[in-house]
């Protein structure tokens, strides 16, 4: 039988096949897991003489005064945060901002407002993992002065995303990563917006989107499993091909 003939017909396919099958053991880390937010301390702002607000600690933070308004709502920003499952490199939703247009008395809305991220890796074995970033995602509070008989979108209320672009590195199944805040989206995340509108007495809603990618290391990359494979298999052909040779 002409080893030639062997090795591309029997050993050349099984080799490929092997290295196939053993590379396909290293997979991507896959991250589960939940993220919750709340709320900071506000800053009044020099206008607001006399600040109300309530939800300091929790994911529903209000503010302004609107008892001396008949049936009206105070300003209201809620975080709703999202379970998760994504791998290293893809993109995946943080969670939900609403945002509440109310009617306050003057003087007594806030100027900025701080939502503080935490996300909850589920690791392996069945043990959590507590990822505290630590940072704090400022939003500016553009409570506008209402005018009677003026253009609807003039009275419109806008919260201004101060912060975009926030990374933080962890530490997760012996490696780092890094967590990257994209910005706040209405579409999805495709696109980016760098303020949430709403008009008065309604509501709007835009989504906070983040990645997780790996924090390169400077060591040597190991061959995948199957590559020695592949060599160890030629190395049996070029010993017998010689043999056989040696034999004639």
């Amino acid at each position: 039988m002409k080893l030639s003939w062997f090795f591309h017909i029997i050993l050349f396919p099984f080799a490929v096949l092997s290295a196939i099958a053993f590379s396909g053991q290293a997979k991507a880390v896959d991250f589960f897991g939940s993220v919750n937010g709340t709320w900071g301390k506000p800053t009044p702002g020099e206008i607001n003489d006399y600040p109300v607000y309530i939800g300091v600690g929790t994911n529903a933070f209000t503010w302004g005064d609107a008892t001396y308004f008949k049936g009206a709502s105070a300003n209201q920003l809620v975080f709703e945060g999202s379970s998760f499952s994504t791998d290293a490199g893809s993109s995946f939703k943080i969670g939900d901002l609403t945002y509440r247009n109310g009617t306050v008395l003057l003087g007594t809305s806030v100027e900025t407002a701080s939502l503080n991220l935490n996300l909850s890796f589920n690791g392996e074995n069945g043990v959590n993992q507590v990822v505290e970033f630590g940072f704090e995602y400022d939003l500016f509070l553009d409570n506008t002065i209402n005018k009677k008989d003026a253009d609807p979108q003039e009275n419109a209320d806008k919260v201004f995303f101060v912060n975009n672009n926030i990374k933080r590195n962890f530490s997760y199944g012996g490696n780092t990563y890094t967590l990257s805040l994209n910005g706040f989206t209405q579409d999805n995340g495709y696109t980016q917006v760098g303020e949430l509108r709403a008009l008065e007495g309604e509501k709007s809603t835009a989504a906070i989107f983040g990645q997780i990618n790996k924090v390169n290391s400077s060591t040597k990359q190991v061959p995948e499993p199957g590559f020695p494979l592949v060599l160890s298999i030629a190395g049996i052909y070029l010993i017998s091909r010689r043999k056989a040779k040696n034999s004639k």
